[in-house]
């Protein structure tokens, strides 16, 4: 589905990741005029897109009933959102939730239409890097779905899960994931001036070999686990380090517990 056919899509959320899937939409073809954002303390950045793009930026919610709703709101506001949007979906409207930790059940009953897909989508969609999980209940149509597919492949890949409760994982991998890549270049950095780098000499080396690797892992089909092999020679420095990071304590044990913490606080959000 070509996303200049879709229809009226409106944002209700204009902050970071709302912003992020917009620029994915008027790159894969959205016509800027079929987008209304809403948000009631726009920021300048905001204004300035929806002018470039032609689209329509409001601080309330419109009158018509568009063919697309996509919440991109904090969850603590959730039950507000809901009950002024109730009366803009209409039998044909899809309505796409990218709120961590709200159940598919609360917007069911909080705009009173089933055809609801829940999705977690990251910031990398800014550049049409992004990853997001989706999920569906029986209501939702092939339609919704491929609609929902042409919003979300816009901005990324797209990976379904059959059961919803796992959106919440998709949530502590994914959705916050960048932030642990980020820390990673900010704690290799910190590292590297302990060893008697500059501070920029070991900001510009860790952050470039993150960006060199993440690129190397998309060009190179290969398991991630060849991939790091291919870079570490027996008993040379690369193994040196993998000792500590894959020990009982390591990296893959601090992972568990803070993408475990992350889904407990998505599951948290929803409550």
């Amino acid at each position: 589905m070509s996303l200049s056919t879709v229809g009226s899509v409106l944002l209700i959320g204009a902050g970071k990741m709302g912003m992020a899937m917009a620029a994915g939409w008027m790159r894969g073809g959205l016509p800027g005029p079929a987008l209304t954002l809403v948000d009631p303390q726009p920021h300048d950045s905001v204004s300035a897109f929806a002018s470039k793009h032609g689209a329509v930026l409001r601080t309330g919610l419109p009158d018509e009933t568009p063919r697309v709703v996509v919440l991109a709101v904090k969850p603590q506001i959730m039950d507000g959102v809901l009950g002024v949007a109730r009366p803009l979906v209409g039998t044909e409207t899809l309505v796409v939730s990218i709120a961590a930790g709200i159940s598919s059940d609360k917007i069911v009953a909080g705009l009173g239409t089933d055809r609801v897909v829940r999705t977690m989508p990251n910031t990398p969609a800014q550049i049409g890097k992004g990853i997001s999980g989706a999920f569906a209940g029986d209501a939702v149509t092939s339609e919704d779905r491929k609609l929902t597919e042409a919003l979300l492949a816009a901005a990324g890949g797209v990976v379904w899960v059959e059961n919803e409760t796992l959106i919440d994982a998709v949530t502590a991998v994914s959705g916050s994931g960048p932030a642990y890549v980020f820390h990673l270049v900010e704690a290799m950095a910190a590292a590297g001036e302990g060893e008697g780098l500059s501070p920029e000499q070991a900001m510009v080396l860790a952050r470039q070999t993150v960006v060199g690797a993440a690129a190397l892992m998309e060009a190179d089909d290969s398991e991630a686990a060849q991939l790091r092999k291919n870079v570490t020679s027996p008993n040379g420095t690369t193994q040196a380090a993998l000792d500590v990071l894959m020990a009982p304590d390591g990296l893959g044990a601090l992972m568990k517990r803070a993408i475990s913490a992350a889904r407990k606080r998505s599951e948290e959000l929803g409550q």
